[in-house]
């Protein structure tokens, strides 16, 4: 009876553990992609080689955009200023307050970005890289549904955007006033764009930025001294975000400032940010940046090169403002001479094997760590590539999940043998348990001592039937990690119905799935509108605990019949993917436990040995 107690115990601790994920994790996570869905992208249509003015803003999906000063300070100052007049605790970054957001329009010259992975433009005044959209990602399965917007410039109201330049002392040699000449009006992999500007005082600027394929900028930044005195700049840049975008808010996702200093990663929330105002860092190599669940915006300094980096928050008209930035190494340039200063951006989606071949092949330490694969990265993350491996082979991720799975009842193919023939033992010793039961039902200590001598002299283990239900938390936890944060997995469709395995079973039982003319309200709760893969789940859940040994306590007996009901009502709102998994993985396990019950004599769904 101890055995059965810890085995209820721990079956109400994993339902107290799955509530928890869903009430804290995929409640908000639904709430998010379904106010996502509602956002609309209205691009007005570009003229070849020119950059396009969009007649409404991209509400950006997956990210609120900020508004920055032209540049930091090369000391990084202790503490943001205080500007007169405003409220306490609205503080401004070094430069004075920021305009209000105006109407969301992309104006001036500007030259456009062409990659096979990105589109947008590079606004001349300023030189920031202010309009970025993902062509390959949309806010829906929906191929004709909105893309993806990134950033966007200064005036939107959810501005979000990167600029670079010098400082010279405490002052922005080049800002957002700064208006560069181009040399050409389109920028692709095969291209890259040089601006120029004089600054009529004896020093010529130049910028080249450059793209490749996916999502990576490299800006290299040149200054000649045509003057008479040598000149001391330092090199700068500055991603800057306005408004506070909705995160998930469960911790083992990490959403908001980032970065990587003297080579260890440290993660900042939103709200830990802004108590603090500013947090500076000094650090050889490493990199900073602003990430959301799927996409990420980063500033990646000379590897070789010490920078002081900083994040910052202040308010701005009651509207929070959040910058990642740093400043490089002071370049003293001679009258005839000229210094240069090269760093690189990523703007795009966190795909894992793309941020571990950047940080590869440019030497950025441990760039790949911006996808959270969290304390558990040992196991989530090789589970991540056998998926992927298993992916391209099958062709579709559904696939994929159903052939690791039973990958991993191969390798815990002993463990699960044993355990499965515990299970049969027991079922052939229920006749003798309730005898027991009924000759010792009044004195519970002497019932559970002989049944404790029956189990020992029958050389059964109870405990060991436990044994499948702990081998599949991990691997459950893992897939659901892993179906949670990688962007690969993100809109994955599996056959019929399920065109993003990332996201809940969309059909209803409210609707008969589908048959009754009229859809689920949105104000019903996920849990209750239950899908045809929940119902498998839960169903497959019912048969398997037929084959296993009923409990003696009726009580128990009881419990347990209501925990596949129970469960159905907890996956229901589960990603489908891990739903999938878990019905197949239910099958399997009643396949293996059925031969092994049959082997040893154990007729299936009866409490005592078969008589042949």
């Amino acid at each position: 009876m101890n055995d059965q107690k810890n085995l209820l115990i721990a079956i109400v601790a994993s339902i107290l553990i799955m509530v928890s994920f869903q009430y804290f994790w995929e409640k908000p996570k639904i709430e998010a992609q379904r106010a996502k869905q509602q956002e609309t992208v209205k691009v007005q249509p570009r003229a070849p080689g020119q950059a396009g003015t969009p007649q409404a803003q991209a509400p950006a999906p997956q990210t609120t955009p900020g508004q920055a000063p032209a540049g930091p300070d090369v000391q990084l100052p202790s503490a943001p200023q205080q500007v007169p007049g405003a409220a306490p605790g609205q503080a401004v970054p070094p430069g004075g307050p920021v305009a209000p957001p105006a109407a969301a329009v992309i104006t001036g010259p500007r030259v456009a970005i062409d990659s096979p992975s990105l589109s947008g433009s590079v606004a001349l005044k300023g030189g920031s890289i202010d309009d970025i959209i993902l062509k390959n990602y949309r806010v829906a399965p929906d191929p004709k549904s909105a893309p993806i917007r990134l950033l966007s410039p200064i005036g939107s109201t959810n501005a979000y955007y990167a600029s670079h330049g010098w400082l010279q002392g405490s002052k922005a040699v080049t800002d957002a006033n700064t208006l560069w000449k181009a040399d050409q009006n389109r920028l692709t992999p095969e291209s890259p764009v040089r601006l120029s500007w004089d600054n009529g005082q004896g020093l010529r600027f130049t910028r080249t930025i450059a793209v490749d394929k996916d999502f990576m900028f490299t800006i290299t930044q040149k200054v000649e001294n045509r003057g008479t005195q040598p000149v001391t700049l330092t090199p700068y840049a500055v991603l800057n975000r306005t408004g506070t975008p909705k995160t998930t808010g469960f911790y083992i996702l990490h959403e908001g400032p980032l970065g990587v200093f003297q080579g260890k990663l440290e993660e900042l929330d939103y709200s830990d940010l802004a108590e603090a105002r500013e947090i500076k860092k000094t650090t050889l190599g490493g990199w900073i940046g602003i990430t959301d669940k799927y996409w990420m915006a980063a500033l990646v300094p000379d590897q070789k090169v010490r920078m002081n980096a900083r994040f910052l928050h202040w308010q701005a008209n009651r509207t929070d403002k959040y910058q990642a930035d740093f400043v490089g190494a002071p370049q003293t340039i001679q009258p005839g001479g000229s210094s240069e200063s090269t760093s690189r951006m990523f703007a795009g989606a966190k795909k894992v094997k793309l941020l571990a071949g950047y940080a590869e092949t440019f030497n950025i330490i441990l760039f790949d760590r911006a996808i959270d694969f969290g304390y558990l990265w040992f196991l989530t993350k090789p589970f991540f590539y056998v998926l992927d491996y298993l992916f391209h082979l099958l062709g579709n991720f559904g696939l994929a999940i159903l052939a690791v799975t039973v990958l991993v009842k191969l390798v815990f193919y002993p463990l699960a043998n044993k355990s499965y023939r515990s299970m049969s033992e027991m079922k052939k010793l229920q006749p003798k348990i309730m005898e027991l039961k009924e000759r010792y039902g009044d004195d519970k200590q002497k019932m559970n001592m002989e049944m404790m001598e029956l189990y020992k002299r029958e050389k059964v283990n109870p405990a060991s039937s436990c044994l499948p239900i702990l081998v599949q938390i991990p691997v459950f936890f893992a897939l659901y990690k892993v179906l949670f944060i990688s962007i690969e997995m993100r809109h994955a469709p599996f056959y019929g119905w399920i065109q993003d395995l990332s996201a809940k079973d969309p059909t209803s039982i409210l609707n008969l799935f589908g048959l009754l003319p009229y859809g689920v309200p949105v104000w019903v709760p996920d849990f209750i509108s239950i899908g045809i893969w929940p119902l498998l789940m839960g169903a497959s859940m019912f048969v398997q605990m037929k084959l296993n040994p009923a409990p003696p306590d009726p009580v128990q007996a009881k419990i347990f019949m209501f925990m596949p009901i129970f469960f159905t009502f907890i996956m229901a709102p589960f990603p489908a993917g891990l739903v999938i998994y878990w019905t197949w993985n239910n099958l399997l396990s009643m396949t293996q436990q059925w031969i092994i019950m049959k082997r040893m004599g154990v007729a299936p769904g009866q409490n005592s040995p078969s008589q042949t």
